[in-house]
């Protein structure tokens, strides 16, 4: 196994039951008007799975593609605080499997072909940073030692 995915899937594993013990009304509670609910925020990492799939497999067949996305936009028109958090917390497990098995089936060679986000970074380094958000997200959520993320 890569061992992106294989720490992937073990965060996930990891995660994903401690995220379903969370109380639906404490999840849907907005800190301030213009701030993401933890909802929103699942919804944000759901939102950045789909973006790095779209990187993932595009970077694979087009020379440095250009992938980037309003993230504020994007959880605003998905509407993830009308959600139920079991329905948000199993569209993010299953996209972030997905990315596995992305990563488990690329090459050594794919790893250092390029896609432009703000930036040209390798899908190695995209993936590694995927990692990195996710679980400075995931310690907002669950209100755990904070990780910096740039």
């Amino acid at each position: 196994m890569n061992p992106t995915a294989s720490e992937l899937l073990e965060i996930i594993n990891t995660y994903f039951p401690r995220l379903n013990l969370l109380p639906e009304d404490q999840v849907s509670i907005k800190p301030l008007p213009d701030k993401w609910s933890k909802k929103e925020i699942i919804g944000h990492l759901i939102d950045s799975a789909q973006n790095n799939i779209r990187r993932f497999i595009i970077a694979q067949y087009e020379d440095n593609p250009v992938i980037t996305y309003r993230q504020d936009d994007w959880v605003r028109i998905n509407n993830y605080q009308s959600y139920s958090l079991k329905d948000l917390l199993q569209l993010w497990y299953l996209l972030n499997k997905q990315i596995c098995t992305i990563l488990n089936h690329s090459s050594k060679e794919v790893f250092q072909r390029n896609c432009q986000t703000e930036s040209l970074h390798t899908i190695e380094w995209l993936a590694k940073d995927y990692i990195k958000h996710l679980k400075h997200h995931l310690h907002q959520i669950l209100d755990l030692q904070p990780i910096a993320y740039p």
